[in-house]
Parts: C-alpha cells; sequence; structure tokens
C-alpha cells in the first residue's frame, strides 16, 4: 500500500464518531502509514442527531456525498493509483457508485483498492433499516457495493455468517472488534477510580430503541427492587442527547420508572461528563440484540467498571466466552444473579476487553496492507472461527 485515503464518518456528540478519527490517525502515525484524510462538510455545526436514530439522515448523506466530491478531484488529478487504498469507515456511502462508473473507463494504473468496514446493513435483522422500511433498496445498494470492492470488513464472526447467507461475494474479513483508543479514552479522566470507592450504579449506555431492548431493562430494574435482600442501586440511563425512542412505549414506561426513583436519566452529556459518570460506576450493563461488539464494552472495561452483556450474536466472541460476564439472554435471573456479583468486586479479567480492542485498527492495517489473510473468511467451513477465544 502506497497511500491510505481514510473516508471517516462526521462526529457527533451522542456517539463515538466524535474521537473515531482520532484513534485511527493516532495507529496511522505509529506505523507509519501516508494517509490523507479525505474531508467532508457537515450540514450544521451542531453535532445532533435530528432525523434517524443511528447517524443524522441529512447530516450522514451530506457529509458523505461532500467527501467523495472531495476524492473524486483527487482521483480526477491522477493522485491516486493501483498500490493506493481507499478506506471507508462505513459500507453505506452516498455517491459511492462513482467510484465503479470512473474506475471502469480509466487505465487500470489509476484504480485503487476500496474496503468498506460493515456497521450493520439488512444483513442485521435488527438493524433500524428495517425499523424505518429501508430494507427494500439497501439490499440491493450492498449488492452493488459487493460487486466492486475488495474487501468487506465484519466486526465479528456471527457478522460474518449473515454476510454469507446474503449471498455477498466480495472478500471478508473478520476484524473481530472495534476501532477503540484506550489511551485516548482513559486520558478524558483524572484518574481511574478504585472499584471499592465507586457509587453501586449500574449504567445502561446504548440507544434507547427497541433493537436495544430497554423493556428488558426496566424489567430487570423492577425485579432487582422487588426483591427483599438486595443492596441499594442507582439504575441510569446515559445519552449523549435528550433521552428519545423509536418507540413511544419506551418512553411512557421510563417517565413511570423515574417518577418512582427507580431510575435515574443522565442526558445531554458531553463524552468526557459521561466517562467520568462510567468511572464512578460499578456495572455497564447491555441486552441489545446487535451491537455487533459495542464500544461502550470497551470504554467501559478501559475506566474500570464491570460489564454484563447478553450471551447473543456477537458478545461472546467479544468476551472470550466469559460465562461470568454473559448472562443467558431474556433471562432476568440469571442477569440478576451475575449482577449482584459484579457490583461487588471487579472482574479478575477487566481491561483484557479493551486491550483487544485497542488493536482492532492494527487488523485492519494488516488487511489494508495485505497481510491479513488469517482473517479472511471465504471458505465454506467459516463457521468453525465461532469457538476460538480471540485473546
Amino acid at each position: 500500500m502506497r497511500k491510505l485515503y481514510y473516508m471517516g464518518l462526521e462526529p457527533y456528540k451522542a456517539r463515538y464518531t466524535l474521537q473515531l478519527q482520532d484513534w485511527n490517525t493516532a495507529v496511522f502515525d505509529a506505523r507509519g502509514i501516508d494517509y490523507v484524510v479525505v474531508p467532508g462538510e457537515t450540514l450544521s455545526n451542531d453535532q445532533a442527531i435530528v432525523t434517524g436514530q443511528v447517524l443524522d439522515a441529512h447530516g450522514r448523506t451530506y457529509f458523505g456525498m461532500s467527501q467523495l466530491m472531495n476524492l473524486i478531484r483527487m482521483m480526477k488529478a491522477g493522485e491516486l493509483t493501483h498500490e493506493d487504498v481507499i478506506y471507508f469507515e462505513d459500507m453505506f456511502q452516498p455517491g459511492i457508485e462513482s467510484l465503479p462508473y470512473i474506475m471502469d473507463q480509466i487505465d487500470p494504473g489509476l484504480r485503487p483498492r476500496i474496503f468498506v468496514r460493515c456497521l450493520a446493513q439488512s444483513i442485521d435483522p435488527d438493524d433500524f433499516v428495517h425499523v424505518w422500511g429501508m430494507a427494500g433498496w439497501m439490499g440491493h445498494y450492498e449488492k452493488m457495493v459487493d460487486s466492486f470492492v475488495s474487501g468487506v470488513l465484519a466486526t465479528n464472526e456471527e457478522m460474518v455468517m449473515h454476510m454469507k447467507i446474503a449471498g455477498w461475494k466480495a472478500p471478508i474479513y473478520n476484524i473481530s472488534g472495534l476501532a477503540f483508543g484506550k489511551t485516548e479514552v482513559q486520558s478524558r479522566v483524572a484518574s481511574i477510580k478504585p472499584f471499592n470507592e465507586r457509587k453501586h450504579r449500574v449504567v445502561f449506555s446504548a440507544r434507547w430503541d427497541q433493537e436495544k431492548q430497554p423493556d428488558f431493562y426496566m424489567d430487570l430494574i423492577e425485579a432487582w427492587h422487588s426483591q427483599p435482600g438486595l443492596e441499594e442501586v442507582e439504575f441510569c440511563v446515559c445519552s449523549g442527547g435528550k433521552l428519545k425512542s423509536n418507540s413511544d412505549s419506551y418512553m411512557q414506561r421510563t417517565r413511570d420508572l423515574v417518577s418512582r426513583g427507580l431510575l435515574t436519566i443522565y442526558e445531554d452529556l458531553e463524552k468526557n461528563e459521561y466517562y467520568n459518570i462510567v468511572n464512578d460506576s460499578r456495572v455497564v450493563f447491555n441486552c441489545a440484540l446487535q451491537d455487533w461488539v459495542s464500544n461502550t464494552v470497551s470504554e467501559a472495561d478501559a475506566l474500570g467498571c464491570n460489564v454484563l452483556y447478553p450471551a447473543y450474536r456477537s458478545f461472546p466472541e467479544t468476551f472470550a466466552n466469559d460465562h461470568s460476564r454473559l448472562y443467558v439472554p431474556w433471562s432476568i435471573g440469571d442477569a440478576m444473579d451475575k449482577l449482584e456479583a459484579l457490583l461487588d468486586r471487579p472482574h479478575p479479567a477487566m481491561g483484557a476487553i479493551s486491550d483487544y480492542n485497542n488493536g482492532t485498527i492494527n487488523r485492519i492495517i494488516d488487511i489494508l496492507q495485505g497481510d491479513g489473510e488469517d482473517l479472511l473468511r471465504m471458505s465454506t467451513d467459516y463457521r468453525k472461527h465461532t469457538r476460538e477465544y480471540k485473546y
């Protein structure tokens, strides 16, 4: 790879994208990569998700198309060659069809390799594209991208499986994690607070949408408070913006739990404010159907907070099959038993998850440089990797 052209995501206060570019470029610099961060233009400066739930619908498309305009200008000037790589942080990139349209008509020596990272897409039955009825056209878009890219990066073995049964043909690689910068995250708090000095607090930091199952978390809260003899615990939800949901019923129930003193809401949080809450909490709890690893687990683990997630889809791989921090999906009883233990003392493997995800960008670079064949998942026995301990 002569030069890397990095197509990042626009920054949002409420999302990890605020730090994503810095995490990547720090590793690019450490590895001595010659790279260009292809700029995009933001539609507004409020860094807020106004339309949609994952990234702002107008902002995402505007930023993505402006990036493509800048990239095409560089291609027109002859700056890119077949020795270069274009790396997209998201498989959905408005305007990406410009690339095969151009490359099919230019000299092969000017055709860079293209890699895209899949964040979920229509292959995920719980992704927001299904909530909003986008799957019909999105599936066609994915097949188009699949037809011309040099590789698709999956975050875990379960995502690989979904890509396979969708019939994708491009080379699929499992980077087994999400981009993460452990040192950068830890630098945002004064110091990691000792576990026994932390509040008996449980944090829910996923979006408050149906695929994250906030109803299960609220079931857990009510079950905990109905059991005599259990310690006093603050259950909370943290949000980078005003708390909202794609289901009105969740918000009604949320208001009820808040009025009864069973749930605390921390909203409109700056990133450092959120990290300070986690740094003074004992457990980050998750019950999502599809986080496909989850940045929240890396952040909590890096900040000395225990983590409790369901043994579902990507999470066993993320946790290296650690039964003590994975509960039986939809089992309130098992979740409560494990939560009680994790509120009491720090887990002996704390730090291992964030350490492994801290290496994800290096695994991506290996693939882009042509050195990641051990991460390629094109054989018919690709499912054998699901039982592996990755660290």
